[in-house]
């Protein structure tokens, strides 16, 4: 980080030629930080009201170890997506607090309380088969400080089981539904509540399935009017976005 930057501006403020309010507004955007391989954006909490995640696929554990080492030593709270059990080990030894979702492939590092939004962000996925996915979206809508309440295993295959639980959907500021197959489960919960609900496709399914797909295009095309949707697999892009309506409810 670019500290003679932060010194100006913390001396400005001391000597009352800065407000409060004005000093945020430069340190929103104040440079990252260069490793050389990896730019670190130590501000995108100040932004965006939320921290940069890592995403560890395609990264080696000593790019990871060293991002997340400079993301600990700023103090905010660390997220890593996509992590392999072998790496999570690494992780976990040099930082014991390290918190690992298996299911889910993350990482999650928490120094400090998050205040917490007053609505619920529910998570509805088809079946079991499509769980890793809803778990990334509940790590990240859980540690962006959001209530999470989880409804697995309730797919169109038999909409009894979702009925049962309509009582956690109509209390819902915002609804994540994840489904592979045929992807029909959006449309169906989208006709049932007055929330916004954020569709993902899971890779999930037989051949036809084209690995996410026929899912993709069956929730873009939902009759239901307010269904919005994100890539296939994307779990952590929806914790986000849910994060942000259900800031503003």
């Amino acid at each position: 980080m670019h500290t003679d930057n932060l010194k100006v501006i913390l001396n400005q403020i001391k000597s009352g030629k800065l407000s409060v309010e004005k000093a945020i507004e430069k340190l929103r955007t104040l440079p990252y930080e260069d490793l050389g391989f990896a730019k670190l954006d130590h501000h995108r909490h100040l932004r965006q009201g939320f921290p940069e995640v890592i995403f560890c696929q395609g990264k080696t554990s000593d790019q990871i170890l060293r991002i997340i080492s400079r993301f600990v030593a700023s103090g905010q709270n660390v997220l890593a997506t996509r992590v392999a059990k072998d790496v999570a080990k690494i992780v976990k030894k040099k930082f014991p607090k390290s918190e690992y979702n298996e299911l889910a492939r993350t990482i999650a590092i928490k120094q400090k309380q998050v205040k917490l939004s007053s609505g619920i962000i529910a998570i509805v996925c088809a079946g079991t088969s499509d769980i890793p996915v809803a778990e990334e979206a509940a790590v990240t809508a859980d540690l962006f400080g959001n209530k999470v309440e989880r409804v697995y295993d309730v797919g169109v295959a038999g909409l009894h089981r979702l009925l049962d639980k309509k009582d956690i959907l109509f209390a819902a500021n915002v609804i994540i539904v994840i489904a592979g197959m045929e992807g029909a489960l959006a449309s169906v919960v989208g006709g049932l509540v007055n929330c916004p609900v954020i569709a993902v496709p899971t890779s999930i399914g037989y051949g036809a399935s084209f690995g996410g797909l026929a899912a993709l295009l069956a929730m873009l095309n939902s009759c239901s009017s307010n269904v919005a949707v994100m890539n296939i697999d994307n779990g952590f892009g929806a914790g986000c976005f849910a994060s942000l309506i259900n800031r503003h409810k």
